[in-house]
């Protein structure tokens, strides 16, 4: 890759990092889509902060999970798709005027509950067994 695109990538992958940690609490905004941009970006621009991402105690198992194919745990699914129509019913009710708007709204979280569905579920993480002594 030409040197100048590698500083770019990085800043981008920054970016979106920042985007998505905000994500995390604001309730339209999602996470998922910006932190997978940012792996993608930090993996061709910094193989070091890639690792760090992949190594992160909280965005680091879910981001394997999916870059290895085995999807979301179910519950993670659930959760974000009971979020997503929450938040869109809530928007298409409240904020947005217009039927077109509106459909716009539930057409997206439709085909975002289509895809959310159609991932892998990955084996729930559980805690590591007990010594009874």
């Amino acid at each position: 890759m030409p040197r100048p695109v590698r500083p770019l990538l990085l800043v981008c992958g920054f970016v979106a990092l920042l985007v998505g940690a905000v994500g995390i609490v604001v309730p339209l905004l999602p996470t998922t889509p910006f932190v997978l941009l940012a792996a993608a970006c930090f993996l061709r621009s910094s193989p070091r902060v890639h690792r760090l991402l992949l190594a992160h105690p909280v965005l680091g198992s879910p981001l394997r999970d999916f870059l290895g194919g085995r999807g979301l745990p179910r519950r993670t699914k659930a959760v974000a798709v009971a979020l997503l129509w929450t938040s869109v019913l809530a928007s298409a009710l409240l904020v947005v005027r217009g039927v077109a708007p509106r459909a716009l709204l539930v057409g997206v979280a439709a085909a975002v509950t289509l895809y959310l569905l159609r991932l892998p579920s990955a084996a729930e993480t559980s805690p590591a067994p007990q010594d009874p002594a």
